[in-house]
């Protein structure tokens, strides 16, 4: 039994350890590269949409099921390996729940004093378009005529990216931690 919980562990864990590292290469470098307006706004819909059912079996899977590999019992030289990637687990959680959560709810509070860019009303309708050049400053550009996306940016990304790279890292660990004791 220990070496089926063992499988969804290694599982769960190489799934949400993927799940960090496409963000950290990928989707991070990419939303890099908005402007503020369309950075927070990318953020803001991850955010909503990461939370749901699939993503939670995952996220509480990579505790759960180590957990239960070692009280279901391991061979002796398994279990610190278990225990190991099972705290890196925990301290990725811990990460995730102290930090990256509480910077992801100040990115919705900040949209909620400023609200959001008001959409087109009508199929086909157009935004204005600003002059040829005209930046943030001069009511162009990026879209945040008051500052608040850019102000709700530099709160934000910096700190968010170094979390995320803290739990990747231990994600991995725990991940090449298992694999070692499924071996």
């Amino acid at each position: 039994m220990a070496s089926l919980f063992l499988a969804l562990a290694v599982t769960t864990t190489g799934l949400y350890a993927g799940f960090l590292l496409t963000f950290l290469v990928v989707v991070m470098p990419g939303i890099g590269a908005l402007p503020d307006d369309g950075f927070t706004a990318a953020m803001r819909r991850f955010n909503e949409k990461v939370p749901g059912p699939g993503f939670l079996i995952v996220f509480l899977g990579v505790v759960v099921f180590p957990a239960v590999t070692l009280v279901a019992g391991t061979k002796d030289w398994e279990w610190p390996l278990v225990a190991a990637a099972l705290a890196c687990s925990v301290a990725s959680h811990v990460v995730t729940i102290a930090g990256n959560i509480p910077l992801n709810k100040a990115l919705a509070e900040a949209e909620s004093l400023s609200g959001p860019v008001p959409a087109p009303t009508a199929v086909g309708a157009s935004v204005p378009a600003a002059p040829v050049g005209a930046g943030a400053e001069d009511g162009g550009g990026s879209g945040d005529r008051d500052g608040g996306d850019s102000a709700a940016r530099t709160a934000f990304e910096a700190r968010w990216n170094i979390l995320h790279q803290v739990r990747t890292a231990l994600s991995l660990a725990a991940f090449v931690l298992l694999i070692f004791a499924a071996d």
